[in-house]
């Protein structure tokens, strides 16, 4: 592999262990001195979940799913509280040190799990990220894992399926993946993504708060219907050390009177990022959705007719203000004209108001026009150029 891959600008470090494995001086003394051999331009690390096995290597890496149980203020999650390496392994400072896993099976959830279980599993990225980002003598830190995948029956959550990933089977993004994508620079990307799905009594006892909203924005202001409206800052103060914090609204925000107007009456929101005191970005909430429509979305709108080129496409049911259902799992058909196989069955089911599916050449040119169709919709069609 080393011979084979030494040359591609992604690789930044060879792992000379067995994945978890237990210690093997002689084998993996060797495996260590092999690599720096072939490629002696890159350092060596071995994935461990122990802190007391033997280090050989460059960088001292491990698998780390330490837990805490620190709550969110209002909540009853658990939070992850990454160990200092200094304490858990004794290494001396000039050692690099990176986490290899973290998170995964400790929590693994469902992009249509219960929103106090997400928020949880945002919470638990947002404070490894936090952690590691002030710690300087950690290297780096690597999720388990960017998506959910297949698995055996002696895994997974009964489907045989482990959602450990920040993303689901076809990459749609949980709510956890905006933990990363709200850390890109505005300049590049403006982030807003509130942690909710706005419905009053998804949660315990009810109502909405605290509320997450994870953003690249200097502040968040939240309009509730038409009268109150709160602009608040990022939480500095529990996340100093990301480079942008979440927006945590909970009820110190508010007096007592304010919290009255939230009253029985569920009503809109309206959230806007502001940068440099200028709106930047606009997120709204219905607080009465209704389904209205389907959105068809390839990632390609043109393949090669070489055989076995494919595309994934993606499905999602949207409500008036063209946001995800995420409690909508009616079937839908598809149809495909033209050079190009549908992958997988003409009949598939959303699960929490979205799906997918991929497109394969046929070896033909040619305009492929793909429908897509249920009862409760209109149907919405796409055109693919095979070239």
């Amino acid at each position: 592999m080393i011979e084979r891959d030494w040359n591609h600008p992604a690789i930044v470090l060879w792992g000379v262990r067995i994945n978890e494995s237990a210690d093997s001086h002689d084998f993996y003394t060797e495996t260590n001195r092999l690599a720096h051999e072939l490629d002696p331009t890159r350092q060596t690390g071995g994935v461990r979940y122990t802190s007391d096995s033997e280090f050989l290597e460059d960088v001292y890496t491990m698998n780390d799913f330490a837990l805490g149980s620190e709550s969110l203020p209002g909540s009853n999650s658990l939070r992850i509280a990454t160990r200092d390496p200094r304490q858990v392994t004794g290494l001396p400072d000039a050692v690099p040190y990176l986490i290899t896993e973290f998170n995964g099976h400790m929590h693994p959830t469902k992009r249509f799990d219960c929103e106090q279980w997400q928020a949880e599993h945002v919470l638990r990225y947002l404070e490894v990220l936090n952690s590691v980002y002030g710690n300087p003598s950690i290297s780096g830190c690597i999720g388990w894992c960017m998506a959910d995948y297949n698995t055996h029956k002696d895994f997974g959550s009964g489907d045989r399926i482990c959602h450990h990933g920040v993303l689901d089977m076809f990459r749609e993004p949980k709510f956890a993946a905006y933990a990363y994508i709200s850390q890109r620079d505005p300049s590049d990307q403006v982030v807003l993504q509130p942690v909710t799905y706005w419905a009053r009594g998804e949660r315990e006892i009810g109502g909405i708060l605290p509320l997450i909203i994870l953003t690249n924005c200097d502040e968040v202001e939240l309009r509730y219907g038409d009268g109150l409206a709160k602009r608040i800052a990022p939480d500095r103060a529990r996340f100093p050390h990301l480079p942008h914090a979440p927006v945590v609204v909970d009820h110190s925000h508010f007096s007592t009177e304010e919290l009255g107007q939230w009253g029985m009456q569920w009503e809109d929101a309206v959230f806007t990022g502001f940068i440099d005191g200028k709106a930047v970005a606009t997120v709204k909430r219905v607080a009465n959705p209704v389904a209205s429509r389907l959105q068809i979305e390839a990632d390609d709108d043109r393949l090669s007719s070489e055989p076995g080129d494919s595309t994934r496409v993606i499905v999602r049911a949207l409500d008036q203000a063209g946001t995800l259902l995420p409690f909508l799992d009616d079937p839908v058909t598809i149809e495909a004209r033209g050079p190009v196989a549908v992958v997988g069955p003409a009949v598939i089911t959303l699960r929490g108001g979205t799906t997918g599916f991929w497109l394969k050449s046929t070896g033909e040119k040619g305009l492929v026009t793909v429908t897509v169709s249920s009862p409760r919709f209109a149907p919405v069609m796409m055109t693919v150029q095979m070239e």
